[in-house]
C-alpha cells in the first residue's frame, strides 16, 4: 500500500513586481509529496525553488511578490486560501522550516530556550515546565551537549553548526508532518555540512516525517532524497527518482549539472560547465527556458515549451529532444 498523499501543488504561478518590470518567478509549477518521502528540489540560484516554498507557507513578501494562481492542498486544505491566523497554526505545528542562514533566522535577543518553548506553548499547549523539559529533549536530539545549560544561551554564543542544530530543533519542536529545509548547509564548512546531513537523515528515519530539501547541490541529493525535481528559470524541467536521475538524466540541463560535479570515478582534466546565461525572467516565458543554452536545440524548442512529458511511472522530462536516441520525441 503506497503512502498517503500529503501535499499536492497545482499550477503555482508567482510574480514579483520590481522597478525594472515583473519577474516571472514561477510559471505554473505542479508537484506532490507523500507521507514519509524526501523530495529534493534542485536548481541554481534564482531558479525559483525558494520562492515555491515561501509561497506555500505564506512567507513570500507581498508586495513585491504575489501569487497569481495555483493551489496547494495540504491534508485537504488549500494553504494559499487560509487566513493569516490559520496559516500561523499550520507553520511550526504541521509544517516545519529550516532556513538557510540560522544567524538571520534565530532571534538574537531571545534565548534559545525561549525560542524553543514558545511554539511548544502556543501550538501544543504545554505549560512552562513541560515546554522546558521538551526543549531540553530537542536539544539533546540534535546533538547539542549540556542541553539544560544551553537553554539560557543566546544564538551568538553558538557556532554556525550549532546554530543550525538549534534551527533544526525549533523546526522539529511540534513534530510537524512535513519538514522544509531551504539549503540548510550552504553557509557551513564541509565538515559541519556532513554532520548536519547525517543528523537530518537520522532524525528523518527515527521520526518518519516527510521532507522537502531545497538545494543547488546534486551531490547532497544522492544520499538523502527519494525523488528529485530539477528547476530552471521558474519551471520544473525534470522529475525522477534519485536513482533514475543519476543513472539516466534526460534533460540537457540536468546532464550539465551532473557533469559539473566532481567524480572520483571519472578522470577529467576539467569539470564541464554549462555555457551561456540563464534567461531574463522579466520577459514573458516563451518556448523552452533552456533553449538558448542547449546543445540539442531546434526550432520547436524556441516556440513551444513541452511541459513535463512522462517517460515512465516516476520519470518526467520537459524536453522535445530524445538525447539517447538523438531524435525529436514522437508526441
Amino acid at each position: 500500500m503506497s503512502p498517503e498523499l500529503l501535499l499536492q501543488v497545482s499550477d503555482l504561478t508567482v510574480r514579483i513586481d520590481t522597478a525594472e518590470g515583473v519577474v516571472h518567478a514561477t510559471n505554473g509549477v505542479s508537484f506532490d509529496q507523500r507521507e514519509g518521502e524526501t523530495l529534493a528540489i534542485v536548481g541554481e540560484s534564482g531558479s525559483g525553488k525558494t520562492t515555491v516554498m515561501l509561497s506555500l507557507i505564506r512567507l513570500l513578501r507581498t508586495p513585491p511578490g504575489r501569487i497569481q494562481s495555483g493551489k496547494a492542498l495540504f491534508l485537504g486544505r488549500d494553504l494559499l486560501q487560509l487566513t493569516s491566523d490559520e496559516i500561523r497554526q499550520v507553520r511550526g505545528k504541521e509544517i516545519g522550516m529550516i532556513f538557510q542562514d540560522p544567524m538571520n533566522s534565530l532571534n538574537p535577543v531571545l534565548t534559545v530556550g525561549r525560542q524553543l518553548t514558545e511554539p511548544l506553548e502556543e501550538h501544543l499547549g504545554l505549560g512552562a515546565l513541560g515546554a522546558k523539559r521538551r526543549a531540553i529533549e530537542l536539544l539533546q536530539m540534535v546533538g547539542i551537549p549540556d542541553a539544560p545549560a544551553r537553554l539560557n544561551y543566546y544564538p551568538h554564543q553558538f557556532s554556525g553548526g550549532m546554530q543550525q542544530r538549534v534551527m533544526i530543533a525549533v523546526a522539529l519542536s511540534c513534530m510537524p508532518k512535513l519538514l522544509i529545509a531551504d539549503e540548510p548547509t550552504t553557509a557551513l564548512d564541509v565538515t559541519i555540512q556532513a554532520q548536519i546531513l547525517k543528523l537530518v537523515k537520522r532524525i528523518r528515519q527515527e521520526l518518519g516525517m516527510a521532507m522537502i530539501w531545497i538545494t543547488h547541490d546534486l551531490g547532497v541529493v544522492a544520499g538523502l532524497a527519494d525523488r528529485v525535481l530539477v528547476m530552471y528559470a521558474g519551471f520544473f524541467v525534470e522529475e525522477a527518482s534519485v536513482d533514475e536521475l543519476f543513472d539516466g538524466p534526460q534533460h540537457p540541463y540536468t546532464r550539465g549539472l551532473l557533469r559539473s560535479l566532481p567524480r572520483w570515478d571519472f578522470d577529467l582534466e576539467r569539470l564541464a560547465n554549462i555555457p551561456g546565461m540563464p534567461p531574463d525572467l522579466l520577459g514573458e516565458p516563451r518556448g523552452c527556458p533552456f533553449a538558448a543554452r542547449c546543445p540539442y536545440v531546434f526550432d520547436r524548442c524556441r516556440d513551444e515549451n513541452p511541459g513535463l512529458l512522462r517517460l515512465g511511472p516516476s520519470h518526467r522530462v520537459a524536453c522535445w529532444w530524445d538525447i539517447d536516441k538523438g531524435i525529436a520525441r514522437e508526441l
